[in-house]
């Protein structure tokens, strides 16, 4: 699957509202900052309960970069994985080095930008856009309405 960029100011805020990275001399230290934000991606993917195992995720504040390995069960578990660390405030990649228990083909992706609806997403992808809930479905439970995306998040696009 590789690494995926995001844009680091966009997404969910689990760090307390606070960008996570290099601590200070007085503040607690980087690694613990990092196992901390590791910790916090972790509980974001278990609570979207995508059937995974032996999940780990690390961290790394200086470069805004998260790893996720483990096993999933599905290419669109998998996928889902690397949005919900993607999709956090302060992350600039995902290195999703998984394994699948079932491969499949991979999705396309899209980076939401302002003025993007999933009607219209779905034109240009299915030439369709009554085709929507495909894309919001394939993006729950990180998506929980499809009226609610945002500027510089990124969403699956699966094949039809």
């Amino acid at each position: 699957m590789g690494l995926f960029s995001f844009i680091k100011e966009a997404g969910e805020k689990l760090f307390g509202g606070k960008p996570a990275q290099a601590a200070t001399a007085a503040a607690p230290s980087a690694e613990a900052l990092n196992a901390q934000a590791a910790q916090a991606i972790t509980t974001y993917i278990q609570a979207q309960n995508l059937g995974l195992e032996d999940l780990q995720v690390t961290f790394d504040g200086s470069e805004g970069k998260v790893t996720v390995r483990g096993a999933a069960p599905t290419q669109a578990a998998k996928e889902k994985v690397t949005l919900c660390c993607g999709n956090v405030a302060s992350v600039q990649s995902v290195d999703n080095e998984m394994t699948v228990t079932h491969p499949e083909p991979e999705a396309q992706y899209h980076d939401v930008v302002r003025g993007d609806t999933l009607s219209a997403i779905a034109k240009k992808f299915y030439g369709d856009a009554n085709k929507y809930p495909v894309i919001f479905e394939a993006n729950k439970p990180m998506l929980t309405h499809p009226d609610k995306i945002y500027p510089g998040q990124k969403l699956r696009i699966p094949a039809l």
